[in-house]
């Protein structure tokens, strides 16, 4: 006899007892809790980006802000500010994106091995969705996305966001939006972990630098 089935077993005799309930799945359950912090909506847009901006900024995370024709040309720049000589493309990254950029494209291939990938000094992707009140960005390995590797071996990742469409308030509100059954990636900030003395590590099981590129009319300068 298996662990598993002595545990199970000693379970089914402390409960054997314990009346069942012939229809569980129809016990109401509240769900009254709030489901954001902060006002969402059409009106309330442009203060969604910018906390979404400075919750990355807090979590280490470069934000850079620009309108959908300057994006190409940001993209660029930071591409060479980078010094990056390869760029990862995953499949269905608009081509426009990278229209202006220098560095050669490394298209996504389902043979890459990690030694390839790390190799790669940037990859460029989109996302499904942005969490203004956590900072954090969703990756579901739509077009534009890739798979999940792509975007924890590179040391360099860019991630653009679309403002407002793409930007919501809370975890709850992003979860109506993303599909389960797809690979979720939850990103807040570059990869970091500390030890028990709180001395902070980067880069130790993902990229070390992290930029968001909020690309809207609505989205506040500075």
């Amino acid at each position: 006899m298996s662990g598993r089935e002595v545990v199970l077993g000693r379970i089914r005799r402390a409960l054997r007892d314990v009346p069942r309930s012939e229809t569980p799945d129809d016990v109401p359950v509240p769900r009254e809790y709030a489901r954001a912090h902060v006002p969402s909506g059409a009106g309330a847009a442009g203060a969604l980006a910018g906390l979404l901006a400075k919750n990355l900024a807090d979590y280490r995370a470069v934000v850079h802000r620009t309108g959908a024709d300057g994006l190409p040309p940001l993209l660029c720049r930071l591409l060479a500010a980078r010094g990056s000589a390869t760029v990862l493309v995953p499949s269905g990254l608009p081509p426009h994106w990278l229209e202006a950029a220098a560095p050669f494209r490394v298209h996504d291939r389902a043979a890459a091995t990690a030694r390839e990938l790390d190799s790669v000094d940037s990859v460029v992707t989109g996302c499904a969705v942005a969490i203004a009140e956590t900072g954090t960005i969703v990756l579901d390995g739509g077009p534009g996305q890739g798979r999940r590797r792509i975007t924890l071996i590179p040391d360099h990742h860019i991630c653009v966001v679309r403002a407002p469409e793409q930007v919501v308030a809370s975890v709850p509100e992003a979860l109506e939006r993303l599909d389960p059954a797809r690979p979720l990636t939850w990103i807040s900030g570059p990869s970091a972990t500390s030890d028990i003395e709180l001395d902070r590590v980067e880069g130790v099981h993902g990229p070390r630098t992290l930029e968001v590129v909020l690309v809207g009319e609505t989205v506040p300068g500075g």
